[in-house]
C-alpha cells in the first residue's frame, strides 16, 4: 500500500513536540498506532520502520520523545557519544512527561477522521513507552520490541510503576525479545511475562536468537531475516486485534 508522510507539531506542557506521521494513501478508516523510537529519536532507520507499518494499513504517529531537552528535529547519532546523549536525555525526562506525551498523541489520533481504533508499538525505551501508553483504556494493542526498563522500573527520573499497574491493561500485548540482549536478560523477560500472566492480560511473546536493537538497519546488530520474522508476527498480531467484527 502506498503511503503519505508529514510532520505535525503538538504542544505539550508548553514544549513543541514534533510528530512524524505516516499513513496509507488510499482514503479509508485505519487503526491509529502511537509509534515510539529508541533513544536516537527519529532517524531514517526508525522512520523506515514507521513507513513500513503504515504500508500495511495503519496511521502511524511517531513523537520525538526528548522534545523537552533536544531541539526540534534532532536525530541522535547511534555512536558512543550519541548513546551517552540519548541515555542522558532518557534519564532526565520525567515519567509523568512521557505519560503526558502519550495522551497528547493518542488524543490527536482519536481526533483524526481516518483513524478507527488505537494501538501502540515501540523499540528499546520505546517498547517500554508503548507498554506504558497501553495503560490508557482506549488502547487495544501494544507491540513491545526488546523493551527496556519494564522489569526493573528504569524509565526517566525516578522509578516507573509500569509493572505495578499491569492490571490496568485492557488491550492485548505482544512482546519481542532477543536471546543475547544484555538490556533485557532472561530473568527480566520472565518478570514481565509472569506479571502479564498474573494479571490475566491476553499476550503473546516471541524470542529470537538476536541482540538488542536487531531491527535497526544501520548497525552491526541488525538481523534482516529475524527482522522479517518479527514483522510478520507484529502484522499478524495487529491484524488479529483490529480485525473487522463480523456477524
Amino acid at each position: 500500500m502506498q503511503i503519505t508522510t508529514r510532520n505535525i507539531g503538538l504542544t505539550v506542557d508548553d514544549s513543541l513536540m514534533r510528530v512524524y506521521v505516516a499513513a496509507p494513501k488510499p482514503e479509508g478508516q485505519y487503526p491509529g498506532i502511537l509509534f515510539y523510537s529508541d533513544i536516537y529519536q527519529l532517524g531514517r532507520p526508525i522512520t523506515h520502520l514507521a513507513d513500513r507499518l503504515a504500508g500495511y494499513g495503519y496511521v502511524v504517529a511517531a513523537p520525538e520523545i526528548f522534545h523537552r531537552i533536544e531541539p526540534i528535529g534532532t536525530v541522535i547519532e547511534p555512536n558512543d557519544l550519541g548513546r551517552l546523549r540519548g541515555n542522558d536525555a532518557a534519564r532526565r525526562t520525567a515519567i509523568e512527561d512521557y505519560d503526558a506525551d502519550a495522551v497528547a498523541v493518542l488524543d490527536w489520533l482519536t481526533a483524526e477522521s481516518n483513524v478507527s481504533e488505537l494501538g501502540t508499538i515501540g523499540f528499546c525505551i520505546g517498547g517500554h513507552l508503548a507498554f506504558r501508553a497501553a495503560l490508557n483504556p482506549m488502547v487495544k494493542a501494544a507491540a513491545c520490541c526488546y523493551p527496556t526498563g519494564i522489569h526493573n522500573g528504569k524509565l526517566g527520573r525516578g522509578v516507573a510503576d509500569t509493572l505495578q499497574r499491569v492490571n490496568e491493561l485492557k488491550g492485548q500485548v505482544l512482546t519481542i525479545f532477543g536471546t543475547v540482549d544484555p538490556h533485557v536478560p532472561p530473568e527480566g523477560r520472565q518478570i514481565i511475562l509472569a506479571a502479564l500472566d498474573e494479571a490475566k492480560v491476553s499476550h503473546k511473546t516471541f524470542l529470537y536468537e538476536a541482540d538488542h536493537t536487531f531491527m535497526r538497519d544501520d548497525g552491526h546488530r541488525y538481523d534482516p531475516a529475524t527482522t522479517d520474522a518479527a514483522w510478520a508476527e507484529i502484522i499478524a498480531f495487529f491484524s488479529q486485534v483490529f480485525a473487522p467484527v463480523t456477524e
